[in-house]
């Protein structure tokens, strides 16, 4: 017995020495690796076909030359990041051609953004999302974007702090929620919409502004998509209308007017909570949005005492027209496009299935002609550390 005992723990032992011994038989050093942090996927003009950058970090300049870009992304003039392209039928084939051009192996999992060009939207996006769903190094949570032009200048643009642009892009979409008028989505987000028989897919649209040194990125506006092609857009007011309603407002401005004097106050969102209600009613569907919104006053240019109970009341008023118009414009646009960007169809599908099974087939001119009221309560919480604002006494 005491010799089958030391033969199990001799055993054991050689066991776990050898694990040590083995190493990683799919590892891969990093100087091997070309690290790919943003990907652009255009239509080439010149043979129709997918043109994909991809871009790479250049790890010697990273840490060469200042902290910030100053639009060279590097010490020497030299950028910290390489924009490598090819041409190709399909996703997949183009991505395993970059071997014909880098010496590297492209290295998927530390992808910020996935843009899309304008034209290569609009022809439709879905055969080329399968690869970044499929492929086991890319990641769901990666921000998708559409170019105002073209996704491979986009990322060919220089920011002023950051010295790979996709790193900067990324950066810039975490700091929408403080505004609340971009419709930040990522790529699990788009693919779940994409698969929703109904709902519409949405994206942030970027572009360059300005000249020279002047020009600048913004994400401004919202894509619509109808299935997986383009065919609309909304402006910064309608897509939080949108937000309001899918209660993704977290935080932004509303500039109203002061009650009885000239100028304008902006009250700062600070809590904000919206509900999407479904009926039927006689067999006619219908929704019902309702949208909590609280504030507290942020600056005003007026001399008027926003804090006395009626001008309180006045603002509070205001800041409701306000939201209600937002939302308005956000479902006109929508319905105008046939595009139920605000997920109603899943809405009585989940609430309503008898009566969904009899109007899933019409859903889009249903859609366009739903009636839909929308409630808003707003309320102004605080008004800072001052009271009255700060003008000269009067004589």
């Amino acid at each position: 017995m005491k010799s089958v005992k030391k033969a199990v723990a001799l055993l054991t032992t050689l066991l776990i020495l050898s694990l040590g011994t083995t190493g990683c038989w799919n590892r891969r050093e990093l100087p091997s690796l070309g690290i790919v942090m943003g990907v652009g996927l255009d239509k080439s003009e010149d043979s129709g076909k997918l043109n994909v950058t991809a871009q790479l970090i250049k790890t010697s300049e990273l840490n060469s030359g200042s902290s910030e870009g100053e639009g060279s992304g590097g010490g020497g003039g030299s950028r910290a990041y390489w924009n490598l392209q090819n041409t190709g039928e399909s996703m997949f084939a183009t991505v395993r051609g970059f071997t014909h051009k880098s010496s590297r192996k492209l290295y998927w999992p530390h992808n910020q953004v996935i843009i899309f060009g304008r034209s290569l939207a609009e022809e439709g996006v879905l055969e080329y999302l399968d690869f970044f769903v499929r492929d086991q190094e890319t990641r769901l949570e990666v921000y998708m974007l559409v170019a105002e032009d073209t996704a491979s200048d986009i990322l060919d643009f220089q920011p002023k702090l950051e010295k790979i642009p996709s790193v900067g892009i990324s950066e810039l979409m975490e700091s929408q929620s403080a505004n609340s008028q971009t419709c930040v989505t990522q790529l699990n987000e788009f693919v779940t919409r994409l698969m929703s028989p109904t709902t519409a897919p949405v994206a942030p649209i970027i572009k360059t502004e300005g000249k020279g040194a002047n020009s600048e990125l913004t994400v401004e506006g919202t894509a619509v998509f109808k299935k997986d092609k383009l065919i609309g857009q909304l402006t910064k007011e309608e897509t939080r209308g949108l937000l309001w309603t899918i209660d993704k407002v977290k935080s932004g401005i509303i500039d109203v007017k002061c009650p009885d004097c000239s100028g304008t106050v902006s009250l700062e969102i600070t809590r904000a909570k919206g509900k999407i209600a479904s009926q039927i009613v006689e067999g006619k569907p219908s929704i019902t949005i309702e949208i909590e919104e609280e504030g507290n006053i942020g600056d005003q240019s007026c001399d008027a005492n926003l804090v006395a109970p009626d001008a309180i009341e006045k603002l509070k008023k205001q800041a409701e027209k306000a939201i209600l118009e937002e939302v308005e414009s956000a479902l006109k646009k929508s319905q105008k496009l046939k595009a139920d960007i605000f997920g109603f169809g899943e809405v009585f599908h989940q609430r309503h299935l008898k009566e969904w099974t009899k109007m899933k087939d019409d859903w889009d001119e249903i859609f366009s002609n739903l009636d839909v009221e929308i409630i808003v309560e707003a309320k102004i919480r605080r008004s800072g550390t001052i009271g009255r604002p700060t003008t000269p006494a009067k004589e």
